[in-house]
C-alpha cells in the first residue's frame, strides 16, 4: 500500500486528538467516544490514507456504494449503515453491515427481522429519531420513539443497542442531542450515535458515544 498522504493523516490525527479533549473535558475518557469515519461519496484516493494510518471504522450511505467500496476489504474494517435504508435493501444490508443505525419504521423491522433469522447473522441495531420532527428525514418521530423502541425488542427480537439522530442544519445541536439522550437513557440504550463535523465536540459533551465524521477527517466531497 502507498504511504499515507500526509494532508489525510493530518487532519484524522486532528479529529481523533479533539475527540479526546472533548471527552476529557465532559468528564470521560476519550475511549469512550469511538470516531465513524464518513466515507460516503468520498473518493478512494482521499479514504485509503486513513485506512493506512490504522483506522477501523467507517460509515456508508447506501448499500451499493459501501459494497462496491470495501467487498475486498470487508474483513479489515467495522462497517456502519448511516443512510436510509430501503426494506428491499435489507438482505443486502444484513449480510454486509455490521451496525445498521437507520431502523426507524416497522415494516423495517420486520424485513430486517426475516432477514436476521433467514442469514443467521445479527448486525447491532440504532433507531434513528428525527429530533427535528422535520418531513423530509428519516427518523421515528420524538413521541413516538418509547412506543417503536417497545416493539422494535418484543415485537421483533432485534435488540437494539442505541439510538441516532441528525439535528436540523439550521439549529443548534444541543438541544436535540440532550433530547436524543433523555430518550436513550428511559429506554435503557446505552450508545448515542450523534454529532457529525461541524458539532461532534458538542455531542461529546451530551453523551455521544459515537461521532459520524466525514469532511473533517477526509476533507470536502466533491
Amino acid at each position: 500500500m502507498a504511504a499515507p498522504s500526509l494532508s489525510a493523516v493530518a487532519s484524522y490525527t486532528n479529529v481523533v486528538t479533539r475527540i479526546a479533549h472533548a471527552a476529557q473535558a465532559a468528564g470521560r475518557a476519550p475511549a469512550d467516544v469511538s470516531l465513524v469515519a464518513v466515507s460516503k461519496m468520498q473518493p478512494w484516493e482521499a479514504v485509503a490514507p486513513v485506512l493506512a494510518a490504522g483506522h477501523r471504522v467507517f460509515g456508508e450511505n447506501r448499500v451499493q456504494e459501501a459494497q462496491a467500496r470495501w467487498a475486498e476489504r470487508r474483513d479489515e474494517i467495522t462497517l456502519h449503515l448511516i443512510g436510509p435504508l430501503q426494506s428491499n435493501k435489507a438482505a443486502e444490508a444484513v449480510a454486509f453491515f455490521d451496525v445498521i443505525e437507520t431502523l426507524d419504521r416497522e415494516k423495517l423491522a420486520r424485513v430486517l427481522a426475516e432477514q436476521v433469522q433467514a442469514q443467521g447473522r445479527r448486525p447491532r441495531f440504532y433507531v434513528q429519531v428525527n429530533t427535528g420532527e422535520e418531513p423530509q428525514k428519516a427518523g421515528v418521530l420524538p413521541r413516538e420513539a418509547d412506543a417503536f423502541i417497545a416493539a422494535v425488542r418484543t415485537t421483533y427480537d432485534l435488540a437494539p443497542e442505541g439510538l441516532m439522530c441528525i439535528p436540523p442544519v439550521d439549529e443548534p445541536g444541543g438541544p436535540h442531542f440532550a433530547l436524543l439522550a433523555k430518550i436513550a437513557a428511559r429506554n435503557g440504550l446505552g450508545k448515542l450515535s450523534m454529532g457529525m463535523s461541524d458539532d461532534f465536540e458538542t455531542a461529546i459533551a451530551f453523551g455521544a458515544t459515537s461521532v459520524r465524521v466525514g469532511s473533517a477527517v477526509f476533507g470536502a466531497r466533491s
